[in-house]
């Protein structure tokens, strides 16, 4: 009897077992793929927006004047009218196409629109959404194209190295302004990111506790940014990002036009920055004098210091043309950020090259874009290198000599008149010691 029940055991599971496997089987082989779920269509009516906008800014009578268009779009109208012309002809998103329904797509001006929108207010891309009829994730695509599209066919005519004739207009201000071979200001500007990496935000984390991105810009009295280095981790100082800023990666390689300006008789052949004290002691840096001793060492620290607000008045007005810049950046991808300051240097920039230059006598100069040609032997290049570098060396050398050989004049002239003063002073202090309680030796 056990034997045949136990018989019966094993029949009832290997039919089970056997029922198992062949539902799994049928389940498989006639299995019925889930329905894929389509992405959720809104009709913007995108011609709407495309109308709405031609109407308010861009028609013959528009409803904002050019003082409003300028406000709204921190630029002029035939400025933006250049960049969308050179954009929509040379960047192929930017075109308005018409998809398999024969529908056009979004708008030249559309795209445009708002991806400077986004770096004026510095909002997110749904903030437009019912103006200009485009979403969020579109918003986002048009700032990405656009900012490579600055970059691509604007960045060498705004963002340059100075020819010939801007450093001839520099010096020239340099000298009315009182500083003779200046031709700008460098300093350093902090933009937080707010989205920084978990694993990096100790290396971009100063004291304040909130990760920064740092910029290095050299900017001159018109407010053009002519050098920009950004993408260094908050937590270096001025000097560590100078020490890997490629500021004078020019002057070493023996690229930047000859200057020649004379000081006290001295003729240099080297422009120089207004910096402030924290920079190093350099022939191309001047800071001011931290504790000025007398009216020509007070005047000059004075006009030093107001005159290096330069590049810092430069950071400010960037920051309040495109407040994307002055809020925490909000995007992970590094490069990206990046791209959207080097864009909004450019556009600002623009702006300053549209206005009117103003000579040392108040005549309009008229600057043009000279590329720089270099003649130089292939064989001789290393060479003629080396000796740049050489001369570099020892003209800072005789720099940090003439500024040792002028403080210890200084300091001889002061003991002396410290002297002077002391042997015209009645000495009266031994007795005062004397009769001091407070100077009275303890018993």
């Amino acid at each position: 009897m056990s034997s045949s029940s136990s018989d019966e055991v094993d029949e009832a599971l290997e039919e089970m077992v056997d029922q198992v496997v062949d539902n799994f089987i049928d389940s498989v082989i006639h299995a019925h793929p889930n329905k894929p779920t389509r992405r959720a269509y809104v009709e913007r009516h995108r011609e709407q927006g495309h109308n709405q906008l031609w109407n308010d800014y861009f028609r013959e009578n528009p409803t904002y004047p050019p003082e409003m268009f300028r406000r709204h779009f921190r630029m002029n109208k035939p400025l933006f009218l250049r960049i969308a012309e050179r954009i929509t002809n040379e960047v192929p998103y930017f075109q308005q196409r018409r998809n398999a329904c024969g529908r056009n797509g979004l708008s030249a001006l559309q795209k445009c629109t708002a991806a400077i929108r986004m770096l004026v207010y510095g909002q997110s891309g749904d903030t437009y959404d019912e103006y200009l009829r485009l979403g969020d994730s579109t918003s986002r695509l048009c700032l990405e194209n656009f900012t490579n599209a600055i970059i691509h066919l604007f960045g060498d005519e705004y963002l340059r190295s100075p020819t010939p004739e801007d450093l001839q207009r520099l010096l020239d201000v340099g000298e009315v302004r009182g500083f003779p071979g200046m031709i700008g200001s460098i300093d350093c500007m902090h933009w937080e990111w707010k989205n920084c990496p978990t694993a990096w935000k100790c290396q971009y984390t100063r004291g304040s506790g909130k990760p920064t991105i740092v910029l290095e810009a050299v900017a001159s009295q018109d407010l053009w940014i002519w050098h920009a280095f950004f993408g260094l981790p908050g937590t270096l100082n001025d000097i560590n990002v100078l020490d890997r800023s490629p500021v004078f990666d020019d002057i070493l390689q023996g690229r930047t036009p000859k200057v020649k300006f004379k000081v006290n008789n001295h003729t240099y052949h080297m422009a120089y920055y207004l910096t402030n004290e924290f920079y190093p002691n350099w022939a191309t840096f001047i800071q001011s004098i931290p504790l000025p001793q007398g009216p020509k060492a007070e005047l000059f620290a004075e006009r030093q210091e107001s005159t290096r607000k330069d590049v810092e008045r430069a950071f400010g007005v960037l920051q309040s043309r495109f407040a994307i810049v002055k809020n925490p950046a909000l995007l992970w991808d590094k490069e990206k950020i990046g791209k959207i300051m080097r864009t909004c240097i450019h556009l600002s920039s623009s702006q300053e090259s549209q206005a009117e230059v103003r000579g040392c006598n108040g005549e309009k100069v008229v600057t043009i874009p000279v590329p720089l040609q270099i003649v130089t032997s292939k064989n001789h290049q290393k060479d003629k290198k080396l000796e740049k570098q050489k001369n570099i060396i020892d003209e800072i050398s005789d720099h940090l000599n003439e500024m040792t050989e002028i403080v210890k004049k200084k300091l001889k002239k002061y003991s002396d008149l410290v002297e002077e003063e002391n042997n015209n002073t009645p000495k009266t202090t031994s007795d005062t010691r004397k009769t001091s309680p407070m100077l009275a030796p303890i018993t």
